[in-house]
This record gives C-alpha cells, sequence and structure tokens, in this order.
C-alpha cells in the first residue's frame, strides 16, 4: 500500500514505518493518524513480519499534535472527534501489534509522539532527543495518551510531567523507564541494527505468543490468569517453533527462523 504521509519498507523479517511530514517536524495531523492505523492494521495478519521499527524523516520523531490543523478546525467549526477516536485506535493498533514494535526517537517525541513511544515494546533513544507533555501550556490536556503515560511511568512521574509540561531529555527519558537505551546520534542506526540480530534469533510465534501474554497478564491476579498462562506454555510447548528451538540448541546450531 502507498499512503500520503508516511513511508513502508518491507525487509523481512522486518517493516520500516518511517513519519514523512519533516516540514512540521512529523507532527500527527489526522491524514497521518489514519495512515499509521491503515499500516498497522495491515501489518497485524503478517506472520512473516517479526518486529515493526518506527521512526520520523528528517532526524525528529514527532512534534506532536499539528496544531495548524487543530486550530484551523476550531476557527472553522469543525469537529476533531473522529480524528481523536482514530489517535486512540492507532494508540491501541501499535500496543497490540503482534509484532515487536521498536521506536527510533530522535529530535523531539511531544504530546502524541510521546503516547506513541509509551505503546512500543522497546524505546531506543538518541542524546539528541527530547521529551515532553506540553499540552498543559497550551491550554489543553494529554487526555488520549494519558492512560498509557500511566501504565509506562506510574502515577507520581506521569503527574510531575503532566502538570509542569516541561522538556526532558533521552537520558532523564530512560531514568523515568520511558526508553531503554539512550545512544549518540550516529550511532543509533547501527544499534538498531544489533537489536534486530537479537530478535531474528527469536521464534516468531513465540515473540507474538509473548506479546499477548503480556497484556493479558499484566493488570490481573495470578489466580485470574492461571488457567490462561498454562495454555499458553501447553500450545507452544507442542508448537513446530519449540521442537526446532530445542532441537537447535541441543545441536548448538542456530534455529531455522534466525535465517529468515
Amino acid at each position: 500500500m502507498t499512503y500520503e504521509t508516511i513511508d513502508v519498507k518491507i525487509e523481512l523479517p522486518f517493516a520500516y514505518i518511517t513519519l514523512n511530514r519533516p516540514e512540521v517536524k512529523n507532527a500527527l495531523n489526522r491524514q497521518m493518524v489514519s495512515d499509521l492505523l491503515a499500516a498497522f492494521e495491515d501489518l497485524r495478519g503478517r506472520s512473516d513480519i517479526r518486529a515493526i521499527i518506527l521512526s520520523g524523516a528528517g532526524g525528529t520523531f514527532c512534534a506532536g499534535g499539528d496544531l495548524n490543523e487543530m486550530r484551523e478546525a476550531y476557527t472553522s467549526g469543525g469537529d476533531t472527534t473522529r480524528y481523536e477516536y482514530d489517535f486512540e485506535n492507532l494508540l491501541r493498533a501499535v500496543n497490540t501489534a503482534p509484532q515487536v514494535v521498536v521506536i527510533k526517537a530522535e529530535g523531539a517525541a511531544m504530546g502524541g509522539g510521546f503516547g506513541l513511544v509509551c505503546v512500543c515494546d522497546i524505546a531506543i533513544a538518541s542524546t539528541k532527543l527530547m521529551m515532553g507533555l506540553p499540552e498543559v501550556r497550551l491550554g489543553l490536556a494529554p487526555a488520549f495518551i494519558s492512560t498509557y503515560v500511566l501504565q509506562r511511568i506510574g502515577l507520581t512521574r506521569t503527574r510531575e510531567l503532566m502538570l509542569t509540561g516541561r522538556r526532558f531529555t533521552g537520558e532523564q527519558a530512560k531514568e523515568y523507564g520511558l526508553v531503554h537505551e539512550v545512544i549518540p546520534y550516529d550511532l543509533i542506526d547501527d544499534h538498531i541494527q544489533v537489536l534486530l540480530g537479537e530478535l531474528r534469533q527469536c521464534s516468531p510465534n513465540a515473540l507474538a505468543a509473548c506479546k499477548a501474554l503480556l497484556l493479558e497478564v499484566a493488570d490481573k491476579s495470578p489466580d485470574e490468569t492461571l488457567e490462561y498462562r498454562a495454555n499458553v506454555l501447553k500450545t507452544l510447548r507442542t508448537s513446530d517453533d519449540a521442537q526446532e528451538g530445542i532441537l537447535a540448541f541441543m545441536q548448538k546450531r542456530a534455529p531455522k527462523w534466525s535465517q529468515l
């Protein structure tokens, strides 16, 4: 598929999605949200894709929502409800994607871009990254992303960041638990390739099962999820991937999926 505001490149077993509005620092407008949602929905059924790498063109991940579009909608009396619900659907699509979602966070990750970081699996930040929730300084609130921010970093830190709107660095983002690694700007692509090499060693079926498992058990007690967890292990244990993985380990060789 082709899109107006994003570029999608498939290099099996990975898919690369690039936000492509560099002239506005990849601000999220209606079209970009629609394009991203369509891309993630299209990739959801692709069992041959193990990871999705999400980045931004022009050295910036995402500056947040498109304020020009937002103001135009307000002055013309337009309704932004559809856009907002589409953005919520996008956050859910990223959060629940069966693939590992890796974000390359550089330049800025503000507002909605901040929200996307919160729903990814692995976030790799540049040393030049700045993050923030500036909505309160604009007379707004990060309403739709608030749930995901809380899940990512907890109530205490979310209160401080949301109520001050202050900006902070990639190193601070790592300290807060928003990103996993902070890499020098000129080395971040190499680091991501190392990460993808590690994902090549992982069973595609097991990766998808682990993601579903994490989402299922995160907010429930052990008793509530006991049967589910047992069934996950039983299903995986009898799968072709498990038989291949165990045999490869015993034969001291790489599993077949690592060559894909």
